[in-house]
């Protein structure tokens, strides 16, 4: 198949071209079509399998029809919502390049800026508007957004913004919706609290579910190497140096952590950044940029600031630390073997960390092999058994989700809570 047999207009397909597109991915094959004829949908695939042009392209193409349709000052016909900045801006250049000959307009806002640039660019009038839920949240409650005019609604990544704790935000955010709409809603994995918020997003929907017993993306190879958290470090320089060109991605579990990563490269002369919530804007994305145009080979990265990387020939997902949340792996190795590319993700693992492994292991339904030729090696934790039960921060997490109590850090007070989570929320 094709994306000139899905009835795309020549506009869009001609951008499509230009960006080297001519075969859509499953979930675009299956979604496009769905969408052109204007029903929900709610969309499960894997990281990397092409899910934002498999949204946005209907909508262009449902603004390019009716473009017509308002006078004076455009409004905002599309918004979609997503948990981080940069998930947000490489929606809006997608946005920008499928749309090119469209005419159609899109406005993109985040927070951790300062909001005059974002302010100045609504007053303009636009089609579409990417947005976070807090700087959203922010300007329409300063009156710069009225959702009003809004006839297509997308909630991307609705997983990772459940686990950020934005499912308050969200809900302000579909009560001040047009009960009449087209509602989008993607989602990596599909937990039961998804498929709860789904009811609630959605109509008459359609569901799509790409490659449902393969939680992993497709042609990663995985494997794990079993190392002290004080050599963990030493690991990491030792796979640096034996691929010296390769472009990598670490995950650490922490802030703190990759900011220590990134010194402990520098005393070995490797050249590293960090991107994560405490960084300022221009400094992620300089990064980012640095990294996507080869100027800078390792990345050192959080869960929160990942989303939204999409690097082509990503050689090396490291995964420091292993997440204490099964589904984070998959989103994390994701971000390699993205569409036909091939990639490898390494992990290394503690003895506290096995029982992570274990919960990997079961959601992807395979073993991850184990590297044992390595400086490194200890067979100490390859031979130490796994822990029973959930672990402390499992319990936490398991705990926050079916109580809705505050999170760890916050005081006994709710109002100063509340406070706390929005604030931090906003940053995003």
């Amino acid at each position: 198949m094709k994306f000139t047999d899905l009835g795309i207009n020549d506009r869009i397909l001609k951008a499509l071209e230009d960006e080297g597109y001519t075969h859509p991915t499953p979930i675009q094959a299956e979604a496009i079509p769905i969408l052109l004829n204007r029903k929900d949908l709610l969309g499960c695939a894997q990281t990397g399998t092409g899910k934002t042009a498999a949204f946005t392209i209907p909508i262009l193409q449902h603004l390019y029809n009716s473009k017509n349709d308002h006078k004076g000052q455009r409004k905002i016909k599309a918004l979609i919502v997503t948990p981080t900045r940069e998930l947000a801006i490489q929606i809006a250049q997608n946005i920008t390049d499928y749309g090119k000959y469209t005419g159609i307009t899109n406005v993109v806002i985040f927070g951790g800026v300062k909001q005059r640039s974002q302010t100045d660019e609504l007053r303009r009038g636009t089609d579409i508007l990417v947005a976070t839920p807090g700087r959203l949240l922010d300007l329409i409650s300063q009156g710069f957004i009225s959702l009003r005019y809004i006839k297509y609604f997308v909630l991307d990544e609705a997983d990772q913004m459940l686990d950020m704790g934005f499912i308050h935000d969200i809900k302000k955010i579909i009560a001040k919706l047009p009960v009449k709409r087209q509602s989008l809603f993607f989602s990596a994995t599909m937990p039961s609290s998804i498929i709860d918020l789904s009811s609630k997003i959605l109509g008459n929907y359609q569901k799509i579910t790409i490659k449902p017993k393969q939680a992993t993306a497709e042609k990663v190879e995985q494997a794990v190497y079993f190392v002290s958290k004080p050599n963990k470090s030493k690991l990491l320089i030792h796979l640096i140096n034996e691929n010296p060109n390769a472009s990598v991605l670490v995950f650490s579990r922490t802030k703190h952590g990759a900011d220590k990563i990134v010194r402990i490269l520098g005393k070995s002369q490797i050249k590293s950044a960090a991107i994560h919530g405490n960084k300022s804007q221009g400094a992620r994305q300089r990064a980012l940029g640095n990294f996507k145009d080869g100027k800078l080979n390792i990345l050192i990265a959080t869960d929160i600031a990942a989303r939204g990387i999409d690097v082509e020939d990503l050689s090396l997902v490291v995964n420091y630390d292993l997440p204490n949340i099964p589904e984070t792996y998959v989103h994390r190795i994701g971000r390699t073997g993205r569409a036909k590319a091939s990639g490898i993700a390494l992990s290394f693992c503690n003895v506290e960390e096995k029982a992570y492994l274990k919960d990997i292991q079961k959601l992807i339904n395979q073993e991850i092999p184990v590297i044992t030729e390595h400086p490194f090696v200890d067979d100490e934790i390859e031979a130490a058994p796994i822990p029973k039960g959930p672990s402390k921060n499992q319990k936490k997490k398991i705990k926050r989700h079916s109580s809705q109590k505050p999170r760890d850090g916050e005081t006994k007070n709710t109002n100063q809570s509340r406070r706390k989570a929005s604030k931090k929320r906003r940053r995003y």
